[in-house]
């Protein structure tokens, strides 16, 4: 990983695609069978000698008890923050979660050990960030591909946004630990890194027709992760340690990726928006949480399927004498209406995309996640509308429904 930090660092520097690049402030990346005795060499490296670490219950048993362990044994100081769930016994990255951590980190505290997966991290960023206080990353599933970006999505009054705050200083993965996370947490990280399937699909059409921002080397970058991801669905689903290996590099790998944009636009698109709109709505009804990548593996075959029969032919039919044709967007649409199909046509068949989740035992159907049929078609009609971005969706609800 140290060889894939240094040269995507290298390329951004020399990218000439025009856009601001971010420096990769990350100095560590550790995917590895000694990855906490690792990190404990790290913080006395950095000679850190008053550090908090924020677990929940469960990551505190998978991770933090062992690290704990480490640490005491050294003359670095350990804060253990737990934090609580809600009254559905879910640990949520919301205002209250924020709050606890906020105001239990003391002032002599020099670092932050985010321990647990992407809600830990979401929780932890957001407040070393505000505190000005580096972060250290020690996963405890390979189940999303945040950890090492700058994006924390987090529930404010029941709204899912994601603030840009910071990415943490060092990424240090322990493979047992990660080869013992819940299958569907393993399953959770395959569907997130699977959304790239669609969310790439997006990126080129909101900067084709809506002109916003565009890397070929960002997309290249989450691409290979993607491909690297696929290949070895096999290994990732028997669980073995070259699986979990290749799986978490990908979720790394598209980290890094949003991080040199500054932005998501390469790993969320529209199968991201559903996702975050059946995330609010739970909320709305007070419902147990479900996790992101499950209803990510989800949300992308439903979207592909739907791009790939639905927006594909009716773009196909767009012609001047399409009612809307003096609007700019529709005649930019019809001017790159070649582009665009093939775009879509780049898009993995929805069936060959469902039928890998199945094989890691992810879930498929979305009546298992709790997701209504009614749910489902207000989410395809509105979903668009959460995040300022002109996906395909987007194009098809304003202007194709019109």
């Amino acid at each position: 990983m140290e060889n894939l930090l240094s040269n995507i660092s290298s390329q951004a520097k020399n990218c000439g695609c025009g856009n601001k690049h971010f420096e990769i402030s990350i100095e560590k990346i550790v995917v590895n069978n000694n990855a906490l005795q690792d990190s404990v060499r790290y913080l006395k490296e950095k000679s850190f000698t008053n550090i908090v670490m924020v677990v929940d219950d469960i990551t505190y048993e998978a991770a933090g008890r062992t690290l704990s362990n480490l640490l005491n044994e050294t003359n670095i100081h350990t804060e253990i923050c737990f934090i609580e769930p809600d009254e559905l016994n879910d640990v949520v990255a919301n205002e209250e979660s924020i709050v606890q951590l906020l105001l239990d980190v003391p002032e002599s505290a020099q670092v932050l050990l985010a321990v647990g997966a992407g809600t830990i991290h979401d929780i932890t960023r957001i407040v070393s960030y505000k505190m000005r206080l580096p972060f250290i990353s020690v996963p405890t599933a390979p189940s999303v591909d945040g950890f090492n970006s700058m994006g924390a999505p987090l529930v404010i009054k029941g709204v899912k946004s994601t603030y840009q705050t910071q990415a943490p200083i060092a990424v240090f993965a322990d493979l047992p630990i990660l080869m013992k996370a819940p299958k569907m947490m393993i399953a959770a990280g395959f569907g997130d890194m699977l959304g790239k399937s669609t969310s790439l699909a997006d990126w080129r059409f909101s900067h084709l027709i809506g002109g916003e921002p565009f890397c070929p080397l960002v997309y290249s970058i989450t691409k290979d992760a993607l491909v690297s991801c696929v290949d070895n669905h096999e290994k990732i689903s028997s669980g073995t340690e070259e699986g979990v290996t290749a799986l978490t590099k990908s979720l790394i790998q598209s980290g890094l990726a949003m991080l040199v944009m500054g932005q998501s636009h390469p790993a969320s698109g529209a199968e991201h928006h559903l996702s975050h709109f059946w995330e609010m709505d739970f909320i709305r009804n007070n419902k147990p949480q479900v996790l992101h990548g499950a209803k990510v593996s989800i949300s992308c075959y439903l979207i592909a399927d739907f791009y790939k029969n639905h927006v594909k032919e009716a773009i196909d039919n767009l012609s001047s004498n399409n009612q809307n044709i003096h609007d700019p967007i529709v005649k930019k649409v019809i001017d790159n209406k070649g582009i665009i199909l093939e775009i879509i046509e780049d898009i993995p068949n929805s069936t060959s995309l469902r039928e890998m989740v199945e094989t890691l035992g992810g879930v498929t159907d979305p009546n298992e996640l709790g997701i209504s049929e009614g749910l489902l078609k207000t989410s395809f009609r509105e979903a668009h509308l959460i995040r300022d971005r002109f996906t395909l969706l987007k194009f098809n609800n304003e202007f194709l429904l019109h």
